[in-house]
């Protein structure tokens, strides 16, 4: 086997276990959110964009964190709105 090949059968290793693993804990969330409120549940989904979009953006755990604050705070703010 040369060393291209390995290096595609690695990088197509890598991206399976990726998706397996976001299904996985995209499955987990889901049912976690099942009992919430829908205001909890805006507030999770909020700080979980927000966590996404703070790393993917900063590239760092701490824009994360503060992309997840925010997040969190904009989502609760929506849902308040919602329900008047």
């Amino acid at each position: 086997m040369n060393t291209s090949q390995t290096q595609v059968e690695s990088g197509a290793t890598y991206w399976r276990v990726m998706v397996v693993s976001l299904a996985a804990a995209a499955t987990l969330a889901l049912t976690a959110c099942a009992g919430m409120s829908a205001r909890e549940t805006s507030t999770v989904v909020g700080a979980t964009a927000g966590a996404v979009i703070g790393g993917v953006v900063t590239g760092t755990t701490a824009g994360a964190a503060v992309g997840a604050a925010a997040g969190g705070v904009v989502g609760n703010e929506i849902a308040k709105k919602r329900n008047r």
